[in-house]
């Protein structure tokens, strides 16, 4: 219960930064698409805020860890390899979703749209078999 409250707080923060993104500048935070708007052949008009985005996402556990001594991000408990792999592959599930967790489940879902909501189950149920096989048929952690 204890991990609930900070959760609750950090769900709550999210949210409340993707609706004044959009009321104030008309943008949905989508990762994926902030960075990938960050890639050539992409204009330049809007890289600052791309840029300013991104930096503040690194920018926020640092600062926690200034503050606490702690980000709150554990050490990674796969192998780089591993990882590495695992962030091609979710590159590749952004395209083809064309679009990642956040711009899908937090700003898609809430905007009521179909492709979002499809795509944000879609992820879900892939992760929870994910979860499954390696942690029950593989033997993984």
């Amino acid at each position: 219960m204890e991990a609930f409250y900070p959760a609750l707080l950090g769900g709550a923060l999210i949210g409340a930064a993707a609706v004044l993104l959009m009321g104030l500048t008309g943008r949905i935070a989508g990762i994926s698409g902030i960075l990938g708007g960050l890639l050539p052949p992409a204009p330049a008009e809007d890289r600052g805020f791309r840029a300013a985005f991104l930096i503040g996402l690194v920018a926020g556990p640092l600062a926690v860890l200034a503050a606490t001594g702690s980000s709150g991000i554990g050490a990674p408990v796969s192998s780089y390899p591993v990882l590495a792999l695992a962030g091609l592959l979710v590159g590749a599930g952004t395209t083809l979703g064309n679009g990642c967790t956040s711009g899908h489940g937090v700003c898609g879902m809430a905007r009521l749209s179909t492709r979002s909501i499809t795509a944000t189950i879609t992820f879900t149920l892939i992760a929870m078999a994910t979860v499954f096989v390696v942690r029950h048929l593989i033997g993984g952690n």
